[in-house]
């Protein structure tokens, strides 16, 4: 069997390294113990055969043999769907891991992503917009904060689920954005903690460190 391939830029500004969306498949890839390859593409001038893996100029994209996959949450579906480590295969349980995985992107991410991409840019103005954009990613907090409050994990055992829902709170921490949610934070520790992570984030900033 063909090592499983992840495509992701070959350089990137020292900001977004270690937070680039690639450390999602090798933190999965190594949780499940999955062998995979790391090949890179121009951070820079990006072609058209780049385009015709991620319509959008993105990173990543696992290849598997002749299958091309692009989108962290799709890429995590995938792999889950070939290792029990990172989904079961029992239906009820696979389910609540779908769910939650859907829920880090959809009612999570969506609310911390434009709150990060103010605290990225250094613009502190409080405008009403703005300020709607506060307390929509607080309202999403509450939620989160409650439901970790009661688990270690998202859906029983650790999963895919809590690989993609730790990796969006990882950012809102950056910026201090976990502040009043402990769980949430705890949550993260206990998720940043597993070597499965430390490796893959340290793979992740030694790749973009060489030039």
């Amino acid at each position: 069997m063909a090592d499983l391939v992840l495509t992701t830029y070959d350089w990137v500004p020292e900001l977004p390294r270690g937070y680039v969306r690639d450390l999602r498949a090798r933190w999965a890839m190594e949780e499940a113990g999955l062998p995979y390859r790391v090949e890179s593409v121009p951070f820079h001038d990006r072609g058209a055969d780049h385009f015709s893996r991620q319509p959008f100029g993105q990173v990543p994209w696992l290849t598997d043999g002749d299958l091309s996959i692009f989108e962290s949450g799709a890429i995590l579906l995938y792999l889950g769907e070939r290792s029990e480590a990172l989904m079961p295969a029992d239906p009820r349980a696979r389910s609540e891991v779908i769910q939650w995985l859907f829920a880090a992107l959809n009612s999570v991410e969506m609310a911390s992503l434009p709150w990060f991409l103010f605290q990225f840019s250094g613009d502190k103005e409080q405008t009403p917009g703005r300020q709607y954009l506060d307390d929509f990613l607080a309202s999403r907090l509450r939620h989160m904060e409650a439901v970790l409050a009661g688990r270690e994990w998202l859906a029983g055992r650790f999963s895919i689920a809590d690989i993609l829902m730790a990796d969006v709170l990882r950012l809102v921490d950056r910026f201090d954005g976990l502040t009043e949610h402990p769980a949430c934070r705890d949550y993260v520790a206990r998720a940043t903690a597993r070597p499965a992570f430390v490796k893959a984030h340290a793979d992740q900033m030694a790749h973009f460190a060489v030039d």
